[in-house]
């Protein structure tokens, strides 16, 4: 209910009273006058729109005319019988409404008093005298005007029990609601208390209650008064238990503000009395948290859960030993980037000038970094495959990590996962536990002090696993875009956004990496180097950095290209530069040796120099020289730190056909050698090989470099090609080596890691390489240049690797292989060749 005083009525008519909106306040006034005859209402009224509000017969109410039509009707109206009929808008928007945006039920009024404000608006006061509805309309201009047919309401005795019963149930539920709203002013109830009819009560109740004006408009339209009362009393009833929710709500709420106000001045007065007794109690170091913590871009679950821990923090005594363990776990929380963040540089020109300045070739691999950075760029979402840098060690996957980080402008930092065995290491400790501590990768975040810096995981595929858990799959949900934007470390115990972080991880084979965590990354392939780049790498990056490190001047000393080149061909053979640059420094550290004796010595290391520096040659890039054996083939094997020469060795001697194997082989090669021989007894006659050689001679397979374990597919052709030429006595091309996989059906098979076989062939001076006919696509990935000086041919059958491994003609030697005939007597035969 909204009741005012006419006092209060005239101050505001006399103030800020004019709106866009027809502005309603109503008042109490005298009884209805729907008792007059029908015969002296008027049958045709100018129909007045108003918005927000509902006239009711007998109610007074102020209205704020702002429309044109509107001010010429009230005028008008004003002039002569002050008579217009008042009709509540359906459509609250339309400044000028038709008569479809208008309720067919409507009121007559009689403008009391016109008043025209300061602000050139027209205010009038208008009291309801009869309910009507439009029949039809008869003019649009100037304003509205329409015949009415009035509407009559029944209403019982109100002296009837059902009359008395509904108006004081009215009267009760108005009284309550007048206890229940402070605002509405205490004269009210007096007027309530005065208003005898019971039609009245009604219309001036509906006409003040607080709902809805389709509602109000529901009201006017009944013309049974029981029905209405009934209506109206429902309406009361659920706008009183909207005021006592209302009312329960601002005890609540201030009972609440009263604690805290005495919580407030309690800590107050403990503060002064620690102040003034010189002591920094528990309660300041808080109070310093929390004000810590407002500045705090957190969660609103994360805010929440730090206050319950100082709440809790602060009832712990601080003797206890369970205060320091909460204290450093508020303070880490507090410590931790929640929302800080770098901004990225997506210059993808800066950032492809970067990486050619730090690292020389890698170009396939430098552009598909480069098209993660642009789709980084283009989606603002770090929701894409981890990159894994997959290759051997010395190649620059570390640093790749950290010129990408340079080039985004982010921090960078490094985990090393290599011998990680605990999951808590990933995932942190309860904090429950004695000497908690939270995982590396919070740690890593509360050290580099950002939420979104460049981390590379390191020798990701050295994790291993115990009894305390399975690191990698701890990793799962860090390194699935999909999951770690809630990612929950077991001593943070709320939710960390790790969706900002660049991860990039590194690994030197992707055997041991857990399938599910391979699987959620994008393995990026980062092979050798050849000759030429490695000569690169050393001018470009190396010799400037040894010089750096052993305190010389760029000046002092200079090393000449072809010794470069004698240290890369003759004292390192790997698919990296770590150990050229160990070469390269010895280099350097006896020039800074002379240096630091004060001695005359060359400026300049020429190739010649680098024997006397560094020694003997340590390897020897003409490995086929003078190799007239029967049964020794190279074949090309791929390990951990890149590809490499593999040598097969095979002889025979008199026994019973018994195979043996030597050289510390896995299972896969050992079934290799059996189904390279068994093929070959299957298909001996092909190749001129007598078969009760197989029975009379045992065969031996060894493999070079016996402490070095091998295993593998790719040997089966080598070791088919091993066992061929020592039956047959025909030796192996000079320079040739091959790789791929055999079947019994003499199919060969393609096998992986063909870029770094390419690159060892060409470390050891192998000019002819056999490979499977479908690795032909291997190749074409390669570069050219690293094909250069290279013949590649390719087979899809044994026949055609013996066509091109085996010279035509036989061993020049005089003890041929040959069928044991029974012995003659005093004829004693060799009991071992030696091939």
């Amino acid at each position: 209910m909204n009741y005012n005083s006419k006092s209060f009525l005239q101050n505001l008519m006399l103030t800020d009273l004019a709106d866009e909106n027809e502005d309603i306040i109503s008042i109490i006034t005298t009884d209805p006058a729907e008792d007059k005859e029908e015969n002296n209402l008027p049958t045709s009224l100018a129909i007045l729109p108003v918005r927000n509000t509902v006239l009711f017969p007998g109610v007074v109410l102020p209205v704020t005319v702002t429309r044109k039509k509107s001010v010429r009707l009230v005028r008008k109206a004003y002039r002569g019988d002050k008579i217009i009929g008042v009709v509540a808008q359906k459509n609250t928007t339309s400044d000028d409404p038709a008569i479809e945006d208008l309720y067919q039920v409507g009121t007559m009024a009689k403008i009391l008093k016109m008043l025209v404000l300061p602000d050139g608006n027209t205010t009038i006061i208008i009291q309801g005298q009869s309910r009507f509805e439009i029949e039809e309309v008869t003019q649009d201009i100037p304003f509205l005007t329409a015949t009415v047919k009035y509407c009559h309401e029944t209403f019982p005795n109100k002296k009837s029990r059902e009359v008395k019963a509904l108006v004081q149930s009215l009267k009760d539920a108005a009284a309550k609601m007048l206890k229940l709203n402070p605002e509405i002013p205490q004269e009210a109830q007096i007027a309530l208390d005065n208003i005898d009819s019971p039609s009245f009560l009604t219309h001036f109740l509906s006409s003040n209650i607080n709902v809805e004006v389709q509602l109000k408009q529901k009201l006017l339209e009944i013309n049974d008064g029981v029905e209405r009362g009934t209506t109206l009393l429902e309406l009361m009833l659920k706008e009183i238990q909207l005021l006592e929710i209302k009312q329960e709500i601002q005890t609540k709420v201030h009972t609440d503000i009263d604690q805290q106000q005495r919580d407030y001045f309690l800590r107050q007065q403990i503060k002064v009395l620690q102040d003034e007794l010189g002591f920094d109690g528990p309660d300041q170091e808080i109070d310093k948290l929390r004000t810590a913590a407002a500045k705090k871009k957190w969660p609103e679950t994360v805010a929440k859960h730090f206050n319950k821990e100082l709440d809790k923090l602060s009832r712990i005594n601080p003797a206890a030993a369970e205060y320091p363990v909460s204290l450093n776990y508020a303070e880490f929380l507090l410590e931790l980037p929640w929302g800080e963040y770098t901004k990225d540089n997506f210059n993808l020109k800066r950032t492809k000038k970067i990486l050619d300045a730090d690292h020389y070739g890698l170009e396939k691999v430098k552009e598909r970094i480069i098209e993660y950075i642009a789709v980084l760029k283009l989606k603002n979402d770090m929701k894409a495959p981890i990159l894994c840098l997959y290759g051997p060690p010395g190649v620059g996957k570390t640093s790749l990590g950290r010129s990408i980080a340079k080039s985004l402008g982010r921090k960078y930092v490094r985990m090393s996962l290599g011998g990680v065995r605990d999951e808590a290491e990933i995932r942190g400790h309860r904090k429950t536990y004695v000497g908690a501590m939270p995982g590396r990768i919070i740690s890593s975040l509360k050290k580099v002090g950002t939420a979104n810096p460049v981390m590379v995981l390191d020798e990701i595929d050295k994790i291993s696993s115990d009894f305390r858990g399975d690191p990698s799959s701890a990793l799962l949900e860090v390194l699935d875009p999909e999951q770690n934007s809630t990612f929950v470390d077991n001593y943070l115990e709320v939710e960390y956004d790790l969706s900002k972080i660049l991860f990039i991880a590194t690994a030197n084979s992707l055997d041991t990496i857990h399938p599910a965590l391979r699987d959620r990354m994008e393995i990026i392939d980062i092979t050798g180097y050849t000759i030429e780049e490695k000569v690169e790498i050393a001018k470009k990056h190396l010799v400037p950095k040894q010089k750096t490190e052993h305190g010389l001047d760029q000046k002092d000393v200079a090393i000449a290209n072809g010794a470069i080149r004698k240290v890369i061909e003759d004292y390192t053979r790997e698919s990296g530069v770590r150990n050229l640059e160990r070469k390269l420094g010895a280099l350097v550290r006896n020039i800074a040796k002379s240096k630091a004796m004060e001695v005359e010595y060359k400026k300049t290391v020429e190739a010649a120099d680098v024997a006397q520096i560094l020694g003997p040659e340590i390897f020897d890039k003409e490995l086929y020289q003078d190799n007239d054996t029967a049964g020794v083939v190279t074949g090309l094997a791929w390990t951990s730190v890149g590809g490499d020469i593999l040598f097969i060795e095979s002889i025979v001697s008199r026994g019973r056909g018994k195979l043996t194997l030597s050289g510390q082989l896995g299972d896969v090669m050992k079934e290799s050698a059996v189904t390279a021989l068994s093929y070959l007894k299957a298909h001996a006659s092909d190749l001129e090989i007598d078969y009760r050689l197989f029975d009379q001679y045992d065969l031996h397979i060894h493999f070079p470099e016996g402490a070095v374990p091998k295993d593998g597919p790719s040997a089966g052709i080598a070791i088919f090609t091993a066992i061929a030429s020592v039956f047959t006595q025909r030796k192996v091309r000079s320079r040739l080596a091959m790789t791929g996989e055999i079947t019994l059906r003499g199919k060969v098979l393609p096998v992986g890691g063909i870029k770094e076989k390419i690159l060892a062939a060409k470390r050891a001076g192998i000019t002819d390489v056999i490979l499977c006919v479908k690795n032909r696509k291997d190749i074409s990935e390669i570069s050219a240049e690293y094909l250069k000086g290279l013949n590649i041919h390719y087979v899809d059958k044994v026949d055609g690797v013996l066509e091109l491994a085996l010279l035509p003609e036989k061993v020049k030697n005089p003890l041929h292989l040959a069928v044991i005939e029974p012995p003659v007597p005093n004829q004693t035969l060799a009991d071992t060749y030696v091939v």
